[in-house]
């Protein structure tokens, strides 16, 4: 008899043992599905792999990380699949005849929906059983939001009454007995959040393939599920020299930093561009891996619009430090080969899930280059944020570009670096153009010193410590505040005609596409080369760009520097994370942390050979400060819907009686002048009124800051990631996959897609007609064809089941609609480059769109 209390009345729902309730259905190989592992089985298993996660961490850390306990958290986390609902899920999931598991009657899975399925009941279990604080949300969160169980009860009748609630409590007190621990007492919620991710993290990993088998024995596999998953603790060269990781001594900037990160905590280097801060950062980040202090690196830059150079310089230094038998070797994350590799991380990490996504699964890795954006979410009530802040645990946190523009990502920003502090992070904070107050916000404490370089030195629980660097170099930039287009362009052209190398950079890709194809046509009439770079191609594209340009521009294109002048027109990308040099720059104009960002990529290195008529200048394309005061919109144009009026103004303000500036000598100077709070009058009251409220077009750093404040908030609903916006001066994007053609072929029950080169796939639309490394590939080779675009640019959305005809859902994350989020976006590319609607429908309803391998992704405005 398979119920302990079973009801003789059919219409009644009957109890099941806890060890007779399945937490699975299992496909056979003759493609019956069956009940598959039971909840007590699973739950030991993902409690076992929690353990070893724990166990891979290095030793001193994971004492400071984890309570004594903390297995027990992710091994209860499926107790509410003990219930009359979801068992009647699974039975009614198998195939007809394949199970013996007993019907339960009047049940309306719909209604599951009303407590957040098995998770709910998780979470009002533990509850009920006198868990710790922090433990039943912990249980209830692990499929990543939690779950609406107000005013819900463990013995409710919808979850079975007190006879379930019997054996969810049995349930726990074997699995307490089996992992040999009690529930664990957790001390804060940053500790909370870090339980709720290895929750999350070990339950896919013990619902891999390596345990889809209930037939199959599971103990020995629990080491290799861990190394399959990329869990696997990195070995090192120790005790390896600044100059052997580098090859160059280090600069008095680079030492002085080197010295003072050697515990846990924050770390702030502000000095100039081209200073070497990216390499001061990695070898202290290599210190505190080989003294065991840390767990690996996250590398984040300030958006997804910095280029991929920065991938290069990161898996070169990783190829010095890391042994040659670290396993590591080969999943270093650059052009997406990671992807390649045989990581198994269960539903979520496969093709398609959620976490197949290269932005968010760096995070779980022990080495990645991502955005600032994915840490953000660490820190934010968003779905599976909680994840993103167990991945960075532990781990050398390096926030490059960091600059005092910005008033909401800033209140994120305080809170994650307050949340990694508490996580035994080191977070290392890199910029050249930060004023005080944003210092003494991210680090929560009074600061003294105005000096410039410097670096502030906050270990965890120690004082903070005010560091000048000296330095000697000097650059002397030549100012020119020019009002006409078609000046700059004149000019640009002479230069580029005495052997310059000009960087043209503007604040739009509109008007980058627009500038390249005004200089194009006459650079090619007079033997000039003219290329775009900017964020909108697909990924072969950008890093064939990427490739040619910016070592034509960096210390890899020396020797072919002097043979033809060059012009190179770009926007953000060409700011951040890049080792370019120019002779002469064009920019648009912008506050003036972007200003000193663009002006670093000017004669950045001493021994560049150089056009003898060279000389270290910029042009800055600007109204005059009369006009921009006026009427700042129609003044800046588009620049003033990607940057605050105000702030553009107040740098205007700043920069216009400047006939040149001295690097870093007036850094500091110019930075604090621009944002120095002061009382305005007139115009400049309407413009501070404006920022500090909002318009129609932008909401107001107010509005801002307490919209950062609700999203960092544990309570109210969580957020999907689609709706968590994090930047201030960004828009948020959709992924555009980009065809030639697509076909549906119903006799192969496939659809048959053409990439933009020619190149055919046939996408199954059945799962288990291709295995997972197969769907791995098929995967990259599509994701290389996204393309970023803004949300009124992108093509017309289509419904999330018309996706899954052609069986894009098997390669990319759709989402679920129940949770709002956002889903991708298709578009056809004809031989014209124009973009055309699946099966004729409408691509968009206001503009012609287009794709060219030069251009990029364009919005024709008729």
């Amino acid at each position: 008899m398979l119920g302990r209390e079973k009801n003789t009345n059919s219409g009644e729902q009957c109890t099941v043992p806890f060890d007779q309730c399945p937490a699975k259905t299992f496909r056979d190989m003759t493609g019956e599905v069956r009940p598959g592992r039971s909840v007590l089985n699973h739950c030991q298993i993902v409690g076992e792999v929690a353990r070893e996660i724990i166990a891979r961490f290095p030793q001193n850390l994971s004492k400071r990380l984890f309570p004594p306990g903390a297995p027990m958290a992710p091994a209860s986390h499926d107790i509410g699949k003990v219930s009359p609902y979801f068992f009647e899920r699974i039975r009614r999931n198998c195939t007809t005849g394949t199970s013996e598991l007993p019907a339960q009657p009047n049940i309306n899975l719909t209604l599951e929906y009303d407590w957040g399925g098995h998770a709910g009941v998780s979470q009002v279990t533990a509850k009920a059983l006198g868990a710790p604080d922090f433990v039943p949300e912990i249980l209830g969160q692990h499929h990543g939001y939690s779950p609406p169980v107000g005013g819900k009860r463990a013995d409710d009748e919808v979850f079975g009454g007190a006879s379930w609630q019997a054996e969810r409590k049995a349930l726990v007190e074997e699995l307490k007995k089996l992992l040999g621990t009690d529930w664990p007492v957790v001390e804060s919620l940053p500790q909370a959040r870090l339980l709720a991710g290895l929750t999350s993290v070990a339950d896919w990993i013990g619902s891999g393939e390596f345990f889809e088998d209930p037939a199959s024995p599971w103990q020995e596999k629990i080491f290799r599920a861990l190394d399959a998953a990329g869990f696997i603790p990195p070995k090192y060269h120790s005790n390896l020299s600044f100059s052997q990781v580098f090859s160059f001594e280090p600069r008095p900037a680079q030492h002085q930093l080197i010295q003072q990160v050697i515990s846990p905590g924050v770390y702030v280097l502000e000095a100039p561009m081209g200073l070497g801060k990216t390499e001061a950062a990695l070898y202290a980040a290599y210190h505190m891996l080989d003294s065991g202090q840390a767990s690996g690196i996250y590398f984040a830059l300030p958006t997804q619009l910095t280029s991929n150079k920065i991938y290069e310089r990161f898996n070169d230094f990783l190829k010095v430090i890391l042994a040659p038998n670290c396993a590591h070797r080969s999943l270093l994350l650059h052009g997406k080969a990671w992807m390649l590799e045989e990581n198994e991380m269960g539903e979520e990490g496969r093709p398609g899930g959620a976490w197949f996504n290269h932005a968010k699964r760096g995070l779980l890795a022990p080495f990645a280059v991502g955005t600032i954006d994915q840490a953000l979410m660490a820190a934010m009530n968003v779905k599976h944020g909680f994840v993103r802040a167990f991945g960075l645990a532990g781990k050398v946190v390096i926030l490059d570009e960091v600059h005092t523009y910005d008033a909401y990502t800033g209140t994120l920003l305080d809170a994650l670096v307050e949340l990694l502090r508490e996580l035994h992070c080191t977070v290392i904070i890199l910029s050249a153009t930060l004023n005080r107050d944003r210092r003494r916000q991210m680090l929560g404490c009074d600061l003294k010193s105005d000096e410039y370089p410097l670096i502030t030195s906050a270990p965890r629980q120690q004082e903070v410590a005010e560091i000048y660097v000296p330095i000697v170099a000097h650059q002397t930039v030549a100012i020119s505040m020019v009002e006409s287009d078609m000046s700059a362009i004149n000019e640009a052209i002479d230069r580029a005609l005495q052997g310059q190398q000009v960087l043209w950079i503007e604040n739009t890709v509109v008007e980058a596409q627009q500038r390249y194809l005004d200089l194009a046509a006459r650079a090619c009439e007079l033997g000039l080369t003219c290329g775009l770079l900017h964020s909108r191609y697909t990924a072969d594209d950008r890093q064939r760009i990427e490739d040619h340009w910016v070592n034509l521009y960096g210390k890899p294109g020396w020797p072919q520097r002097q043979r033809q002048g060059r012009i190179l027109v770009g926007t953000q990308v060409l700011e951040q994370s890049l080792d370019i040099d120019a002779d002469f720059l064009v920019s648009r104009f912008a506050p003036t942390d972007m200003l000193l960002q663009r002006t670093g990529r000017l004669w950045r290195h001493a021994d560049t050979p150089r056009c003898p008529a060279a000389v270290c200048e910029a042009w800055l394309l600007t109204p005059a400060l009369e006009q921009a005061v006026a009427a700042p919109q129609q003044a800046f144009g588009n620049t003033a819907f990607v940057y605050s009026p105000y702030v553009l103004c107040r740098t205007l303000g700043v920069w216009q009686q400047r006939p040149s500036i001295n690097l870093p000598g007036d850094i500091r100077t110019l930075i604090e002048q621009t944002y120095v709070q002061r009382d305005e009058i007139d115009y400049m009251a309407k413009w501070l009124d404006e920022l500090d409220n909002g318009t129609r077009w932008r909401t107001g750093r107010k509005a801002l800051h307490q919209l950062a404040r609700v999203t960092l908030a544990e309570s109210g609903k969580t957020l999907p990631e689609s709706k968590a916006q994090t930047r201030y001066s960004e828009t948020d994007s959709h992924e555009v996959l980009l065809l030639r053609s697509l076909a549906f072929l119903p006799e192969q029950r496939a659809s048959r897609l053409t990439l933009l080169d020619g190149e055919q796939l046939l996408l199954p639309w059945d799962r288990h007609r291709l295995r997972k490394r197969e769907w791995r590939r098929l995967s990259v080779k599509l994701m290389r064809q996204i393309v970023p675009a803004r949300i009124q640019d992108a093509p017309t959305k289509l419904r999330i089941d018309e996706l899954m005809k052609v069986g894009l859902h098997h390669c990319f994350y759709l989402g679920h609609p129940e949770q709002d989020e956002a889903i991708l976006r298709v578009a056809l590319v004809d031989e014209t480059g124009t973009l055309q609607g699946l099966q004729g429908a409408s691509v968009h309803q206001e503009h012609r769109l287009d794709y060219r391998d030069d251009l990029g992704y364009r919005v024709i405005k008729d």
